[in-house]
C-alpha cells in the first residue's frame, strides 16, 4: 500500500451567503425583521390618513368635535380602507346605519405597504450578512417572512380597531373580523412571492389543486408545465384592466356630457374651501369605484342606486332622493336606454376580444408563448378550455372588485350601492365565453395559417396522408393530436 495516500469523502461547504440565509432564518433576526416590517406598514397606513383628516379638522370652520375624535375617525378610515364596513351610531332616526362603499384608491394604500413591507422582509431587513447577499439568496423563508408581517400588521390593527370603537363613527366587528386578516395576509403573500422574484411553482401547484384546471398544464415536467395556466392568468388580468378602463372612459364621457349638473352639485355641498377641498378628495378617492360602476353598466346588469333602482343600458328605474354628488351626476337619467347607452356594450365585448386573442395567439406558439413557451401549438379543445379558464379568473376577479366598489350608505332605500358582484362575475364569464371562444379560435387558425411552422418537419410527416392523386394533403386533427400529445416543440 505504499504510495497510497488515503482520502476522506467531505461534504462541500455551502457557500457563505446560503449559510447566512439559513442562520437569519433560524435566529430571531428573521422573524424580527417581518414583525417590525408589519408594524410599519400598519403605522404609515394610519399616520397618512391620521395627517389628512386633522388637516382638514384644523381647517374647517365650525369643528364639531375636539381632536380626539378626529383620530378616531381615521382610524375608522383606516379600518374601511381594507374592506370593512362601518357603522354611523348618530343619526337623525336614532338606528345605527352601516357604510360599507369602500374607495377602492383608498383601499390601495394598505396593499402596497403591507405587500412592500413582506417584499423587503424575505431578507431579513439586509443586516447581518452583507451587501447584496439579499439580493441573490433569499434569507428567510416564505413562511417566516409571511408570519412576522402578518402578525405585526394584525397587533397595530387591533389595537386601532379598539381605538375606533371608542367614536361615533366605528368599525363592524363582524367585517373587520374578515376583512383586516384576509387583506393583509393576502398582500404579504403576494409580496414575499415578489421577494422570492415570482416563482411559478407555487402558483402552478395552487391551480392544480383547482378541479378542472390540471388539464390546461400541457405537461408534468419540463417546460411544457403550467404554459396555459399562465396564458389563462395573464388574459385573464388583460381582461379585468380592458373592463376597469373602459368603464373609466365611460364615467368620463358622462362626466362631461352632464358637467353642468356635476358642478352645480359640488357647490351646494359646501360653501367653505375647506369642505370643497374633502369633497374633492372624495371624489378622487371614489373614481376606481366609479369606473367599476361604469364597467357593471357596459356588461348589462348595471349597478344599484339604491334598493330596487337599477341603472343598465337597457333602462333606468328612477333613483330614490339622493344628495348632490359630482359622481352621482354622471348616472344617465331614468327612462328606456337608447342606441347612445347600448354603445357601453363595446366594452366588454372588446375585453372578452382580446382575451380570445391572447389565447389564441399562444395557441400557435406566436411570440414564443405557446405551449411549452417556445413555439408549441395547441389543439381545438385547449384553445377553448383556456379561454373559458380565462373568463372564469376574469369574472372572478372582477365579482371581487364589484364587491368591494359598493355597499351600503344607510337603511331603507341607501341599504345597496353599486354593481351586484354575482351578476357583474357571471356576465363577465358570459362575455368572454360568448365572444372569448370566437376570437381565440379564429385567431389559432388565423395565426396557423399566416405562419410556417418552423422545426415541425416530423410532424408533419407524421400528419400527412397521400391523396388520391399522390399529393400531400395535411390531416389537421392528426396533426393537432400529434402535437398535443407528441409535445412539439
Amino acid at each position: 500500500m505504499t504510495g497510497v495516500i488515503p482520502k476522506t469523502l467531505r461534504r462541500p461547504l455551502p457557500s457563505p451567503s446560503l449559510l447566512c440565509a439559513r442562520l437569519l432564518d433560524r435566529s430571531p433576526a428573521g422573524l424580527g425583521a417581518g414583525l417590525l416590517g408589519g408594524v410599519l406598514a400598519a403605522g404609515l397606513g394610519l399616520g397618512a390618513l391620521a395627517v389628512l383628516v386633522t388637516m382638514l379638522w384644523i381647517s374647517s370652520p365650525y369643528p364639531d368635535s375636539g381632536p380626539g375624535s378626529a383620530l378616531r375617525v381615521a382610524a375608522s378610515l383606516w379600518v374601511l380602507a381594507h374592506g370593512a364596513e362601518l357603522v354611523r351610531t348618530e343619526t337623525l332616526s336614532g338606528v345605527p346605519a352601516p357604510m360599507g362603499v369602500t374607495p377602492l384608491l383608498l383601499l390601495a394604500l394598505p396593499v402596497w405597504l403591507v405587500h412592500r413591507a413582506a417584499r423587503d422582509a424575505v431578507d431579513g431587513g439586509g443586516g447581518g450578512c452583507g451587501a447584496g447577499v439579499s439580493g441573490s439568496v433569499p434569507l428567510v423563508s416564505a413562511r417566516t417572512a409571511w408570519s412576522g408581517v402578518v402578525a405585526g400588521y394584525l397587533a397595530v390593527g387591533v389595537c386601532a380597531v379598539v381605538y375606533a370603537a371608542g367614536g361615533t363613527l366605528r368599525p363592524s366587528w363582524g367585517w373587520t373580523a374578515v376583512c383586516l386578516p384576509a387583506l393583509a395576509a393576502g398582500a404579504a403573500g403576494v409580496g414575499v412571492w415578489t421577494g422570492y422574484g415570482r416563482p411559478w411553482g407555487p402558483v402552478e401547484r395552487v391551480l392544480r389543486g383547482v378541479v378542472g384546471v390540471r388539464w390546461l398544464f400541457l405537461g408534468e415536467r419540463g417546460g411544457a408545465a403550467g404554459a396555459g395556466g399562465r396564458v389563462a392568468l395573464r388574459a385573464a388580468g388583460l381582461g379585468v384592466a380592458v373592463l376597469v378602463g373602459g368603464g373609466a372612459l365611460l364615467v368620463a364621457v358622462s362626466s362631461l356630457w352632464h358637467l353642468g349638473a356635476a358642478r352645480g352639485a359640488f357647490v351646494q355641498l359646501t360653501e367653505g374651501w375647506s369642505g370643497r377641498f374633502a369633497v374633492l378628495l372624495l371624489c378622487v378617492a371614489l373614481v376606481p369605484n366609479a369606473a367599476v360602476w361604469g364597467a357593471g353598466y357596459a356588461l348589462g346588469p348595471g349597478f344599484v342606486l339604491g334598493a330596487g333602482h337599477v341603472v343598465g343600458p337597457l333602462g333606468s328605474a328612477p333613483a330614490p332622493l339622493l344628495p348632490p354628488f359630482p359622481l352621482l351626476a354622471a348616472v344617465p337619467s331614468a327612462g328606456a336606454g337608447g342606441w347612445v347607452n347600448w354603445v357601453a356594450c363595446v366594452v366588454p365585448g372588446v375585453a372578452a376580444g382580446l382575451v380570445g386573442w391572447v389565447v389564441g395567439r399562444a395557441a400557435q406558439g406566436v411570440g414564443g408563448a405557446g405551449a411549452d413557451g417556445g413555439g408549441g401549438r395547441w389543439g381545438f379543445w385547449r384553445t377553448v378550455g383556456v379561454v373559458v379558464w380565462s373568463g372564469v379568473m376574469c369574472g372572478v376577479a372582477f365579482a371581487l372588485l364589484a364587491g368591494l366598489a359598493g355597499g351600503p350608505l344607510g337603511v331603507g332605500a341607501l341599504a345597496r350601492f353599486g354593481p351586484v358582484w354575482w351578476e357583474a362575475g357571471g356576465a363577465v364569464v358570459l362575455w368572454v365565453v360568448g365572444v372569448g371562444v370566437p376570437v381565440g379560435v379564429g385567431a389559432r387558425g388565423v395565426w396557423r395559417r399566416a405562419e410556417p411552422v418552423v422545426g415541425e418537419g416530423a410532424v408533419k410527416e407524421g400528419a400527412v396522408r397521400e391523396g388520391a392523386m399522390g399529393e400531400g394533403v395535411v390531416d389537421d386533427e392528426l396533426y393537432d393530436f400529434v402535437a398535443e400529445e407528441g409535445g412539439v416543440g
